[in-house]
């Protein structure tokens, strides 16, 4: 009888997380193929389906860090019609740029060194602006640095984040031993970041081949950013939402939680990949 149980209750597991891998699989298919689509139409739908998603993101994380501010949204709205669309000043927009890395970079800090993110109502605000609303602004800026719609260059960027997750989790599944943080992300192991990394690098071998656009060393670079910077951007997303307690984001995309759980990788990137490309076009 206790045989028959077990052999039961296996199999119960087994089905779940087979109806779980597919219906994680049909939505993320889906959520690839609307942002592509709307990459591949017109700079018009690209801005306009990141400036909803903007939206969603941004009211996931302000409940993440139980902060209220319609504020916020005005100032989403602003920076993504004057910077991303109208482009009114590239001064302001190289200013933005030096700020947001500085917070990316000192919520790093924090990742390594602090229990928990300090999040009193400035730094908040703080927040919001510089990582959040400043990271859908440089990513929807990095396809059109040259004041023309470049659809292959943020498609490339998108895929080597990919890259980067898939391999990660493939490689974590089945080699992962060593833990990365986890007090902040259990699952997340060091075999699994290294196999992101090359797995992202072999990627970057791919889009040179089939995109080109870039010299091979520039796209080994942006794989190794997007890799490297990437897995800190799921890391401090994990911070966050372990502080507030919630497991997820939201429940928005069936499988993968909210649009700041899909997105968090690029947000927290995307400043750093469009200081590399002003570097390299400002020496060559």
């Amino acid at each position: 009888m206790e045989v028959a149980q077990k052999t039961y209750i296996c199999s119960s597991w087994k089905i779940c997380n087979m109806k779980e891998l597919i219906v994680r699989t049909i939505s993320g298919i889906l959520y690839v193929a609307i942002v592509v689509f709307s990459m591949c139409t017109s700079r018009e739908w690209f801005l306009g389906l990141f400036f909803l998603l903007a939206i969603i993101t941004l009211k996931e994380f302000l409940k993440l860090v139980r902060l209220t501010s319609y504020l916020s949204y005005l100032i989403l709205a602003f920076f993504m019609f004057f910077l991303s669309y109208k482009l009114l000043d590239i001064n302001a927009i190289h200013l933005l740029l030096i700020l947001s890395c500085f917070v990316n970079l000192f919520l790093f800090k924090d990742l390594l060194t602090v229990g928990k993110i300090p999040m009193f109502e400035k730094k908040k605000y703080i927040a919001v602006v510089f990582y959040i609303i400043c990271g859908f602004v440089f990513l929807t800026l990095i396809p059109m640095r040259e004041g023309e719609f470049k659809p292959n260059i943020i498609i490339g960027v998108f895929i080597l984040i990919w890259a980067n997750d898939t391999f990660a989790y493939v490689i974590g599944k089945s080699l992962g031993r060593r833990k990365l943080m986890e007090l902040v992300s259990p699952k997340k192991t060091i075999e699994g970041f290294i196999g992101g990394l090359v797995g992202t690098i072999f990627a970057s071998f791919i889009l040179f081949k089939y995109i080109g656009y870039f010299d091979l060393s520039i796209w080994i670079l942006l794989a190794v950013i997007a890799s490297v910077f990437g897995t800190v951007g799921d890391l401090i997303q994990s911070k966050f939402k372990r502080q507030a307690g919630a497991k997820d984001s939201g429940t928005l995309i069936p499988g993968h939680g909210g649009f700041y759980d899909r997105l968090d990788s690029i947000i927290y990137t995307s400043p750093f990949i469009y200081a590399l490309l002003e570097f390299i076009e400002y020496v060559s």
